[in-house]
C-alpha cells in the first residue's frame, strides 16, 4: 500500500504547479483531437462512398499531407503577427466549416483542392497552440506543460477513431459532422475561458531584426530540424511498416496489432508526466538525443522475435524514447526562439513533422519492399544512434535564445 501511495503522490506532483491556462489549452486540444474522425477513414470514404480508385484516394490523401506542411508554416507565421489564441480560434471555427463543405465535393480536382485547403486551415492550429503553451509556462514547468498537451492529444486520439467507427456505421458523412462539431466545441472552450488572453502582445522589431531572427537563417536550428525530420520518419514506421511486419513475421492478427499499438498510448497516459518531471532538470538536447536512440533501439529489436513478447518490449522501449524526445524538444524550440519569434520557430518545428509525414511512409515502405524488412529495422537502429549523437552535439550551439531579448537559458 505504501508503494501505491508513493506512486500516487508522485503522479499528483507531476501535475502540480502547471498554469491554469495550460490546462485549458490541453482541454481544448483533448476536445479537438477526440473529433479526429475524418482522416482515419478518409480512404474508405473516397473509395466506398465516392467510388474513387485506391490510387486516386492516395493522391488526395497526399494533398492532405502537403496542406499540412503549408498550414504548419502559416500557423507559426501568423502567430508572430497576431495573437496566437486568435489564430487558434480562426483555425478551429473555419475548420468546422471546411469539413462540412468537403462533403459536397465529388470530382477529383475539387476533392484534391478541398482537402489541401482543409489541411492548411486545421494544421495552422498546432504551432499557434504551442506558442500559447510556451507563453503561459514559466521555464521551470515548460517541459511538463508540453507533456500535458501531448497527454491530452493522445487521450483525444484514443477516443476519436473509436467514436468514428460507430458513426461510420450510419454513414461516412457523420464523420465530417462530428469533426466539425468538435472543432467548434474546442473553439468555444478557448473563447469562453481564455478569450484573447493576456501577455501575447508582439514586441516591435525592425525588418533587419526580423530577417536575422528567421529560423531559416539559424544554422544550428536547421540542423536540429533535420534531426527531428529523421526522428519523426523513424517513428512513423510504427504506423506504416511495423503493422505489415507484425502480420508477416509475427503472424499477428489485427486485434494483436491493435493491442500492441494501444500499449504506446497507455504508457504515454500513465507514465509520461512522471518521466518528464524526473528529467526536467536535465539538459534538454541530451535528453532528446537519448530519446531518439531509444526509438531506434525499439525498432531494432523487432527482428529478434517472435515471440510476441519481443514486440511488446520493442514498443515499450520506443515509447520511452518518444516520451523523452518529443515534449522536451518543444521546450528546446521555445528556448531558442525567444518570445518575439516563437511563432515562426514553432511553425518550422511543426513543418518538420509534416514533412516527415509525407516522406517517412514512402521511404520506409520502399526499403521494406525493395531491400528487406530486417534491413529497415537494423538501419533505423543505427540511425537512432547517429541522430541521438547529433542532438547531443547541438547542446552548446542551441543552449541560448537566438534573440536574447526573450526566452531563458536552458538548464545544463
Amino acid at each position: 500500500m505504501s508503494l501505491i501511495r508513493s506512486l500516487a503522490a508522485a503522479y499528483r506532483a507531476s501535475f502540480a504547479g502547471l498554469p491554469r491556462e495550460v490546462w485549458v489549452l490541453s482541454g481544448a486540444l483533448l476536445v479537438n483531437r477526440a473529433g479526429t474522425m475524418v482522416l482515419p477513414f478518409l480512404s474508405l470514404y473516397l473509395t466506398l462512398d465516392l467510388g474513387l480508385t485506391a490510387i486516386r484516394a492516395g493522391q488526395i490523401i497526399g494533398c492532405f499531407g502537403l496542406g499540412s506542411m503549408v498550414g504548419s508554416y502559416l500557423g507559426g507565421w501568423l502567430s508572430d503577427r497576431m495573437n496566437p489564441l486568435r489564430v487558434q480560434h480562426l483555425s478551429l471555427f473555419v475548420s468546422g466549416i471546411g469539413f462540412l463543405v468537403f462533403t459536397q465535393l465529388e470530382t477529383f480536382p475539387a476533392l484534391a483542392v478541398g482537402i489541401f485547403v482543409v489541411a492548411v486551415i486545421t494544421d495552422s492550429f498546432r504551432p499557434a497552440l504551442m506558442v500559447s503553451v510556451a507563453h503561459y509556462s514559466p521555464p521551470e514547468t515548460g517541459k511538463r506543460s508540453f507533456a500535458l498537451v501531448r497527454l491530452a492529444a493522445n487521450l483525444g486520439m484514443a477516443i476519436g477513431p473509436a467514436v468514428a467507427g460507430v458513426l461510420a456505421h450510419y454513414g461516412y458523412v457523420w464523420l465530417f459532422v462530428g469533426d466539425a462539431a468538435t472543432c467548434w466545441a474546442a473553439g468555444l472552450v478557448l473563447v469562453f475561458t481564455l478569450g484573447t488572453g493576456p501577455g501575447h502582445d508582439r514586441p516591435e522589431e525592425s525588418a533587419e531584426d526580423s530577417s536575422k531572427s528567421s529560423p531559416w537563417r539559424d544554422g544550428p536550428f536547421l540542423l536540429f530540424l533535420l534531426f527531428m525530420i529523421i526522428l519523426a520518419m523513424m517513428f512513423f514506421q510504427v504506423w506504416t511498416t511495423m503493422p505489415l511486419y507484425l502480420r508477416a513475421f509475427y503472424s499477428a492478427s489485427e486485434r494483436g496489432i491493435g493491442f500492441l499499438l494501444s500499449i504506446n498510448a497507455l504508457l504515454i497516459v500513465l507514465t509520461e508526466m512522471l518521466l518528464v518531471r524526473a528529467v526536467e532538470d536535465f539538459n534538454g538536447l541530451r535528453t532528446v538525443g537519448v530519446g531518439a536512440a531509444l526509438v531506434g533501439a525499439g525498432l531494432f529489436l523487432l527482428p529478434f522475435g517472435p515471440p510476441f513478447a519481443v514486440a511488446v518490449l520493442a514498443i515499450s522501449v520506443l515509447t520511452t524514447g518518444e516520451m523523452l524526445a518529443l515534449p522536451i524538444s518543444n521546450t528546446v524550440v521555445a528556448g531558442r526562439a525567444g518570445r518575439a519569434h516563437m511563432g515562426r520557430y514553432m511553425g518550422a518545428y511543426t513543418l518538420a513533422f509534416s514533412t516527415a509525414f509525407v516522406i517517412g511512409p514512402v521511404a520506409g515502405t520502399a526499403v521494406y519492399q525493395y531491400v528487406s524488412p530486417n534491413a529497415l529495422w537494423y538501419g533505423i537502429g543505427v540511425l537512432g544512434i547517429i541522430v541521438g549523437i547529433g542532438f547531443a552535439s547541438l547542446s552548446r550551439p542551441l543552449s541560448t535564445p537566438r534573440n536574447r531579448s526573450g526566452g531563458e537559458k536552458e538548464k545544463r
